[in-house]
């Protein structure tokens, strides 16, 4: 199965559709629920990533009987420094953000416990991409 989302910049309104709408298909499919709630909170955190920080982003998803990938690509600012970006606590976002309950820094650090496998690439000023994998078997 494939869907793809898109994702606005700074339109905190609609981030959170494409994981809801993956939770509501992978209980339709009788995922494990501990898998579903793994994928459905680093979806989510990649979600408000790009509406916090880049202009606009796409997310495909593909589920198969063995696996769900996820791959989250926007054109934003990127991330100059990876290792860094990945450290708990640590934020870019802009105080207007932060104002909103986002920006805690909690994000990446999020995404990579509840994932099996991450995979981050990105080049300041272009964008980043984010690849997500969790086996369901």
């Amino acid at each position: 199965m494939h869907f793809e989302f898109k994702v606005t910049g700074g339109d905190f309104t609609q981030a959170g559709k494409a994981s809801s709408e993956v939770k509501k298909i992978l209980k339709q499919l009788g995922v494990d629920h501990k898998i579903i709630k793994r994928t459905v909170i680093a979806l989510y955190e990649a979600e408000v990533n790009i509406a916090a920080h880049a202009h606009k982003g796409a997310i495909k998803v593909d589920i198969d009987p063995d696996v769900i990938k996820l791959v989250l690509q926007d054109e934003g600012p990127g991330i100059p420094d990876i290792p860094l970006a990945m450290t708990k606590g640590f934020s870019t976002a802009s105080k207007a953000v932060r104002e909103m309950g986002f920006g805690a820094g909690m994000g990446l650090p999020n995404i990579q416990e509840n994932v099996d496998e991450l995979k981050i690439n990105s080049e300041v000023g272009v964008g980043t991409t984010l690849e997500l994998t969790n086996y369901i078997r």
